[in-house]
């Protein structure tokens, strides 16, 4: 289907290439008139599907938008899943309450569910919106500001042997690239990256800098072989007693904990700096535990990734479980009824099925709460301590919360 009505004779229908001005002008009102660099704009129409975009039309005017990247999302267990990257959403404020974005997330899941695809997942600029709509916050990220000039690390065997060196971002982009491909069957979280998209961790518009300088990069490199990277930008800074440089951290990752050691304790040391900044990190990264005052990086977390589950039974079934879970959902989806009811869920650290069932539930929760469970980053036990989970069978909430459970916390590297 490609048209339909938005609310109050609102026109929605698939996205046109001819209508990107429009559309995108749209979203960057809806996101206070905020203005892009010509660069990033390019990046943006290069990256749409626009089959898989949509409009909202008042006559000739856009007056909502919304748009399904398709990615691949690591879950537990380490399989890519087909996951819609929901993005662009806005409404003008002409429109309002008018029934427009209902509209677009009720045709935006249908069309998901139709595609196969079993999750949904977005970052919500805010948060309050989504749930309704069965989103739940299922993994988060780190921000810290850490004292440098104060703080100190004690880093693992091994770091030594780590090679470090400067290299332009853009000649290294494939071997960064790769870094990254090996990771992310290893966090839950994590996206795949389909061509282009690389090109978001080297996009440098000097508007963007805040004042910094442009984008900088180092390697880490063990027998010749490059094991990890950073990307950063430095900005100068004089005070009273001196230099007070602050370096912003804008990307790190790291094959094995020597190099993402020697990385970060590289980061530390940069002359003329007192100040590191890294934002959207892992909440369980382990600097966390090589710093001698954790005090001094006044860690802060916050919601990243936002789960919908399209499909319960596939979803479900796509994951495997930290330890063996045998429980029946009483799931509650108004918004997407074809989820209400009971699943039977069985699996291990193996595998998993999930089918419907007429036996008895041994839980009660809605798809929001399911999905915040998902990725093993959110506890069923917590989330049944705010009443938001009912145990319905003794034992079935500790089984069913330990089982859900990962190993590594999940994590959203990059925005869409």
């Amino acid at each position: 289907m490609t048209g339909g009505r938005a609310g109050f004779g609102a026109a929605l229908r698939t996205l046109q290439p001819d209508e990107w001005d429009k559309w995108y002008a749209n979203l960057l009102r809806a996101f206070a008139g905020v203005v892009e660099a010509d660069e990033e704009r390019q990046l943006w129409h290069g990256l749409a599907e626009f089959d898989r975009f949509l409009a909202a039309w008042d006559g000739a005017e856009c007056v909502g938008s919304a748009g399904a990247f398709s990615f691949r999302l690591t879950v537990p267990g380490g399989e890519s899943v087909p996951a819609a990257g929901i993005t662009g959403v806005g409404v003008a404020g002409t429109h309002r309450r008018r029934g427009i974005l209902t509209s677009m997330m009720r045709r935006q899941l249908d069309d998901v569910r139709s595609w196969g695809e079993p999750l949904a997942v977005l970052t919500a600029s805010e948060p309050a919106i989504y749930g309704r709509y069965g989103y739940g916050a299922a993994s988060f990220q780190l921000k810290a500001e850490i004292d440098t000039g104060r703080t100190t690390l004690s880093v693992p065997e091994g770091t030594d042997g780590v090679r470090l060196r400067y290299a332009s971002p853009v000649d290294v982009l494939d071997a960064c690239e790769a870094v990254y491909a090996l990771l992310v069957p290893g966090r839950p979280g994590m996206l795949a990256r389909r061509p282009g998209w690389e090109r978001l961790g080297t996009l440098d518009p000097e508007s963007d800098r805040g004042g910094a300088s442009p984008l900088q990069c180092v390697l880490a490199e063990r027998d010749g072989e490059t094991v990890g990277y950073a990307r950063f930008r430095t900005k100068l800074g004089w005070g009273r007693s001196g230099h007070d440089g602050t370096v912003i951290l804008s990307d790190l990752a790291a094959l094995d904990p020597a190099a993402d050691a020697a990385l970060w304790r590289f980061l530390f040391g940069i002359d003329l700096t007192t100040t590191l900044v890294a934002t959207g990190r892992p909440v369980d990264e382990a600097w966390q535990y090589m710093v001698s005052d954790i005090r001094r990086c006044r860690p802060e977390m916050r919601d990243a990734l936002y789960v919908r589950l399209v499909d319960v039974g596939a979803a479900l079934g796509a994951r495997t479980y930290r330890t063996p879970v045998d429980v029946v959902l009483e799931v509650e989806d108004a918004f997407c009824p074809w989820n209400a009811g009971r699943w039977r869920l069985s699996g291990d650290a193996k595998g998993a099925s999930c089918e419907r069932t007429r036996d008895a539930a041994d839980l009660a929760l809605s798809v929001r709460e399911l999905a915040a469970a998902y990725l093993g980053g959110v506890s069923l036990t917590a989330l049944a301590a705010a009443g938001r989970v009912r145990e319905l069978r003794e034992g079935a909430l500790a089984e069913a919360s330990l089982a859900f459970g990962s190993t590594m916390a999940p994590w959203l590297p990059h925005g869409f």
